[in-house]
């Protein structure tokens, strides 16, 4: 059954943090170009100034050869789909707003994955600025809000919420399908509900 727009909400209980959708949204004013990220900063959802970037976090170690993972599609229950919707202009501002309102909520900031289908998220690019591995160190320290974009989805941990902004490109499909197989209880797509129900299906 395809997903039906209502009235935006974050409702916390046994089962999690519940976002559902809002009215369609419209292009925002430009956004700002990326500043240091610093341990001041509320949140990472738009870069500003600030003191230099700290040293990235050391890397969490690997699983044991032969250890059980925890985080694969089998070992999961199928996770809560929300639809927020949004013109592909306005998606990464509808996406922000959804970690504003689940950290306000109570989740913690390293439970959510922020995945974008066409332009990167400023803070992706401004912390891809500083290169490759600081960048994926940080993503393995899993003690903050990570933003990728979508072609990164097959090298991104299974994170409890991944929120999804369907602003361009042309890999909506896979990018889909890789964010439900990551995200462990809840996923949260902004974008339009026509091409976004189309590419995740009857089943949800």
């Amino acid at each position: 059954m395809p997903l039906i727009p209502e009235e935006p909400q974050i409702h916390e209980s046994a089962q999690g943090p519940r976002v559902t959708p809002a009215a369609g949204r419209t292009a925002s004013t430009p956004r700002p170009v990326p500043g240091p990220r610093s341990a001041a900063t509320p949140r990472p959802g738009r870069p500003g100034p600030g003191p230099a970037r700290p040293a990235p976090p050391a890397q969490r170690p690997h699983p044991t050869p032969g250890q059980p993972r925890t985080d694969t599609p089998e070992n999961r229950s199928a996770p809560q789909i929300q639809l927020i919707p949004a013109s592909a202009a306005g998606a990464l501002d509808a996406a922000d707003e959804a970690v504003d309102l689940l950290l306000e909520s109570g989740r913690a900031p390293g439970d959510i994955l922020v995945l974008t289908t066409g332009e990167q998220h400023p803070w992706a690019a401004h912390e891809l600025s500083f290169g490759e591995a600081a960048y994926w160190a940080q993503h393995e320290a899993g003690d903050d809000v990570f933003f990728a974009g979508a072609e990164a989805a097959d090298r991104v941990r299974t994170r409890p919420v991944v929120i999804v902004a369907v602003n361009g490109g042309d890999t909506v499909d896979g990018a889909l399908t890789a964010a439900r197989e990551r995200a462990g209880a809840l996923l949260i797509v902004c974008g339009d509900p026509q091409r976004i129900n189309a590419a995740l299906g009857a089943a949800v």
